[in-house]
């Protein structure tokens, strides 16, 4: 299906329909206290738009990675008690994703009011390899929004991923783009398709192999790619360097090799750290 803008949606008109939207509400928590709300701040535009436009909405999100089963640790709870705190309209949480719970609280939900369903990995559905799986989830949380349903991707985070409430609801509802994952988009259109120079990019985190598409990409778009993290361990091993104990990706040697022989060929310099701070 076609992804269309939120203001599209709203401009089709919201009220009293039911709009699924997917939301990142992964934060960190110590025990259940929120330590960095940024997420949940930035979910809140989308959410207000909806809620201003008379929409019911209802929001599906995870939190951690558990292992498809209930666990109170990866509640939801704690991010939308804050999410509650910051915003200007009600905001409820449902006891389960697709259960009594959910199913009672969205048959009363009224417009304007937001009902967040609990964590979707507490379901092995979610992100089930098997699409019939997947796809029975899918439905059920469809089934949520009634007749004239809407979905809305928000959640950037976890657009990249093959789960149902991410991937399989989009095929069973007219799909909107969240104004977060826009925005997103066209800084990465930018990034990749309409560069400006000098162009520079600072990589981190701890595996090369969690950016070799990124890395892939950049080759001959990006002046200089700066390396920082753990990742810079397999880029001195690969220039020969010796890493003692350092963290290692050991069989990513010989491609991060072929990556400063193409940026070479390609005009694109990496720069690793010479000083490391243990």
């Amino acid at each position: 299906m076609t992804s269309h803008t939120l203001n599209e949606l709203i401009a089709e008109g919201v009220r009293g329909r039911y709009i699924l939207v997917r939301s990142d509400l992964n934060v960190p928590l110590d025990g259940s206290t929120v330590t960095d709300d940024g997420r949940i701040r930035a979910s809140l535009p989308v959410l207000g738009k909806l809620t201003d436009a008379g929409a019911r909405v209802l929001v599906t999100a995870h939190l951690g990675r558990p292992k498809g089963a209930p666990e109170d640790k990866y509640s939801l709870k704690p991010a939308v008690a804050r999410l509650a705190e910051l915003a200007s309209f009600p905001v409820s949480l449902a006891e389960d994703t697709v259960g009594p719970s959910a199913k009672e609280q969205a048959a009363s939900l009224q417009d304007g009011q937001v009902l967040v369903l609990e964590n979707v990995r507490f379901d092995a559905r979610e992100t089930s390899k098997d699409e019939a799986e997947r796809g029975a989830f899918a439905d059920e949380l469809v089934g949520l929004t009634g007749s004239n349903g809407a979905f809305v991707n928000d959640a950037f985070g976890a657009v990249h991923r093959k789960h149902a409430s991410v991937y399989d609801v989009a095929t069973r509802l007219p799909s909107y783009l969240g104004d977060l994952v826009g925005t997103e988009v066209e800084v990465l259109r930018k990034l990749t398709a309409d560069t400006q120079r000098p162009y520079v990019v600072v990589l981190g985190g701890s595996k090369v192999s969690d950016k070799l598409a990124v890395i892939d990409n950049l080759l001959g778009k990006a002046d200089t790619i700066l390396v920082g993290g753990g990742m810079l361990f397999t880029f001195l091993a690969a220039a020969g360097h010796k890493v003692a104990g350092s963290l290692l990706e050991e069989d990513q040697i010989p491609v991060v090799q072929d990556y400063l022989k193409r940026a070479a060929d390609a005009g694109t310099d990496f720069v690793i750290p010479t000083d490391v701070v243990v």
